[in-house]
């Protein structure tokens, strides 16, 4: 009987043993594709590689506007047109250093310059995450089409030679394991540098000015130093924590443009831990003060009412016209933002004082607010504010209109030494000013023909001279 139970354990221990070792591995496996998940979204890729209301998640199709011209998100699913077919050194190596199975170079729309610092960890879970966990999607990526000579991919080659690192993370053991966090996030996964940080004229980061703040096309990305007065300095850390979870920190800014989809699509995801870390990191860089500035963007401005002396006064004509920015400013944008400036009373419509979006000393934000409006997602609450350029379903205003608002808002509740002119909206309703080699690049093929020309006729002019004094000899 002895016998008989004793075989029976035995028995049972060798039936069990393959299941409980594949179990521990299914649950080894559907970890390390938790974690990748995790990086994608600390990563922001949905954001990019998710065209705008399409159902198939990292399909491509984004058209992500540069001053190059539009460069396309490709597909990267797990599927024969997306990335189905790399290898995982491959992937990496896309990821790290912007280089194709093909050996064709990215773009640094792709943030490789950021993603070089990604530990072997994460890249070994976010690859098992694409390759297990993604659904696939057999769909064609749309052809990128720059112009001379951003079309040579080979250039790019050149440009990370001189500009890019392929350094990983490396702990800074006189730190805290937060700060290292918010570091590795702020500067690797999260790529805030590549918005943040200014460039230089061949569009590189100037990383002797880092997280100072950058134009982004029509928006501007404000400076994220330690800065009391141009940065997060006089930021508690709990606001920063609000503002990257919810798009807004009341009485300091709130999130619109490519922040907005920060927001939406990644920063609301991670953990409080991690926004923590960030909060933390940033508020220990090195402060960088703005020129020109001379006090903190979020304490400009005080409530202030003029509906009074409006009413009444040079009646609107038949065709409804509002001559004064005070008025376009009653009839556009006082309902949510109440006529003294205050904001609704829960702040989902923010005060225009005491905000950095009018405080601060560029005020592409604040223009393109009106331009384009506002769309941002959380959990906490959904923000819509119209655009007021076509198409829109409010009355779309010219861009004379929009410099009376915009300096109506600047004068009584931001930083009334800011001015905005039609013309300054007229660029940044065309997506903002180019940075020079961008401008340059149409006149570079004539200017390369040009020069050839005068090559070809300086060689003929040095072989008629040689022939005259071999003549004259």
């Amino acid at each position: 009987m002895r016998l008989n139970k004793t075989l029976a354990w035995v028995l049972t221990l060798m039936a069990t043993s393959p299941l409980a070792y594949a179990q521990t591995e299914a649950d080894a496996g559907a970890a390390l594709i938790a974690q990748g998940e995790k990086v994608a979204i600390a990563s922001d890729c949905q954001a990019c590689h998710t065209a705008p209301g399409s159902k198939t998640a990292f399909s491509g199709g984004y058209a992500i506007a540069s001053p190059m011209g539009a460069i396309y998100a490709t597909n990267i699913t797990p599927s024969a047109q997306g990335i189905g077919g790399y290898s995982e050194a491959q992937f990496a190596r896309a990821i790290r250093e912007g280089i194709r199975p093909d050996g064709a170079h990215l773009y640094p729309a792709m943030p490789y310059t950021s993603y070089h610092l990604m530990t072997d960890d994460d890249v070994h879970a976010l690859y098992a995450y694409f390759m297990h966990s993604v659904k696939p999607v057999d769909k064609a990526n749309t052809l990128t089409k720059l112009t001379f000579p951003s079309n040579l991919r080979f250039s790019m080659g050149m440009w990370n030679a001189i500009f890019g690192s392929t350094d990983s993370y490396k702990v800074d053991e006189s730190k805290s394991a937060e700060w290292n966090r918010g570091n590795y996030l702020v500067n690797g996964l999260a790529h805030c540098d590549t918005c943040h940080t200014p460039r230089n004229f061949m569009m590189a980061e100037k990383h002797d000015q880092p997280l100072a703040g950058a134009p982004l096309g029509s928006w501007y990305a404000p400076n994220i130093t330690s800065d009391p007065i141009s940065g997060i300095g006089g930021w508690r850390d709990d606001e920063l924590v609000s503002y990257l979870k919810t798009g807004r920190a009341v009485g300091k800014n709130q999130a619109a443009g490519g922040m907005a989809e920060a927001v939406e699509h990644s920063l609301q995801y991670l953990p409080d831990s991690d926004l923590k870390a960030i909060a933390v990191y940033l508020k220990q860089t090195t402060p960088i003060r703005t020129e020109g500035e001379t006090a903190a963007a979020y304490t400009f401005g005080k409530p202030v009412s003029v509906e009074t002396a409006i009413r009444g006064d040079a009646p609107n004509n038949a065709y409804n016209a509002l001559g004064s920015g005070a008025k376009l400013f009653s009839g556009n944008c006082a309902s949510c933002h109440q006529p003294d400036g205050s904001g609704s009373p829960n702040q989902a419509y923010p005060s225009l004082f005491h905000n950095t979006a009018t405080g601060m000393i560029h005020p592409d934000n604040l223009v393109s607010a009106i331009l384009f409006g506002v769309r941002r997602t959380t959990q906490d609450h959904d923000v819509l504010m119209p655009a007021f350029t076509s198409p829109t379903y409010v009355d779309p205003l010219t861009d004379q209109q929009i410099a009376d608002i915009s300096n109506y808002v600047l004068h009584n509740y931001g930083n009334p030494q800011v001015t905005v002119e039609a013309g300054d909206v007229a660029w940044m309703r065309k997506g903002g000013r180019l940075p020079f080699l961008a401008a340059a690049q149409p006149y570079m093929v004539p200017g390369i023909a040009v020069g050839i020309v005068v090559v070809i006729l300086l060689l003929i002019g040095l072989r008629l001279r040689r022939s005259r004094q071999k003549h004259k000899s």
